[in-house]
């Protein structure tokens, strides 16, 4: 069942705020940069507590991430802040040489990711930055649940050496992780245990999940909920683990199917133990603008749609 039966509701991208103002408390390495978005990032209270340490590029996305580059030479840690199809489409090159290629410690922190961010259209929900940035070697890509993960990852993240993608959302949304919940690069969590199927999920999908963990409990389904708030490095162990138990998996995410949490579940179970896979994911198309609710049902990323994937991937067991 839904161990977390009563909710408050906040917008990731406040979680990201939070703890970007808490990690520049914690080390003065800590810079951040913002492309004209201070308020929709939420870096306002880090920009107030920290001028000096604070750099408001303007729309000059691409500059942006030379400059967090250059930073990181002196032994700064730079964030950089802008809307996820800003932070990879439009700076893909710029990533991938400057950042990437020569290994700089560059946190690249992506509001507004996915169909979620509604009703500003298919121009601005980018739904295939996951896997741009997971393809790029060295890049590790972090997509936190909820606003007390998203803190808890830019913390981890801080900490962490090397380059970062770190994406997260536009709207509200329930706030289900514990804000003392150890949270590891790298390290799945296991929300609910069960036996007769796997479900992993990331980002807003995660609570989607376990409503649906709980709508097949009552009709006797044991869903085991994994959130994989890593898609890189993947936990690989906790994979398997699930489903050597349950002998079939569902992959739940707001993005496009190709590219995504999906394809690195499924490269794990096509090496180690091939397994049947059903995919909840956005189906190679383009977004359209409409409420975060609307596009998540039009789309089939809503809670039915996981009850329906569990039918057909047991029916395939």
């Amino acid at each position: 069942m839904n161990p977390f039966p009563k909710l408050d509701e906040k917008d990731t991208r406040s979680g990201f705020g939070a703890g970007l103002l808490e990690a520049g408390q914690r080390d003065p390495n800590v810079v951040a940069l913002c492309a004209d978005l201070t308020g929709s990032l939420k870096m306002d209270a880090f920009a107030k507590a920290f001028p000096d340490r604070f750099v408001q590029v303007g729309v000059a996305e691409a500059n942006m991430m030379g400059m967090a580059a250059g930073l990181t030479i002196g032994g700064k840690i730079p964030f950089t802040g802008t809307f996820a199809n800003f932070s990879t489409g439009r700076v893909y090159d710029q990533i991938r040489q400057s950042i990437a290629y020569a290994g700089k410690n560059v946190k690249i922190c992506a509001s507004h990711a996915g169909l979620t961010l509604g009703e500003d259209g298919a121009t601005h929900q980018i739904l295939e930055d996951i896997g741009l940035m997971r393809m790029l070697p060295g890049m590790s890509v972090v997509v936190p649940a909820d606003f007390n993960q998203t803190r808890q990852a830019t913390l981890a993240i801080a900490a962490h050496e090397g380059p970062v993608y770190l994406r997260f959302g536009r709207p509200k949304w329930p706030v289900f992780i514990p804000a003392d919940m150890p949270f590891e690069i790298g390290k799945a969590q296991v929300l609910v245990r069960g036996t007769d199927v796997s479900i992993f999920a990331c980002g807003h999908l995660v609570w989607r999940a376990l409503q649906a963990a709980e709508a097949l409990a009552a009709e006797g389904i044991r869903a085991e909920v994994i959130n994989v708030h890593t898609i890189k490095p993947l936990d690989v162990a906790a994979v398997l683990d699930s489903v050597e138990r349950t002998g079939c998996a569902v992959t739940c995410e707001e993005h496009n199917r190709h590219g995504g949490l999906g394809d690195a579940i499924a490269q794990v179970l096509a090496c180690h133990r091939p397994t049947p896979q059903e995919y909840v994911a956005v189906n190679d198309v383009f977004g359209e603008s409409g409420t975060p609710d609307q596009l998540l049902k039009k789309y089939g990323l809503d809670t039915p749609d996981i009850v329906a994937a569990v039918h057909r991937v047991r029916a395939r067991r």
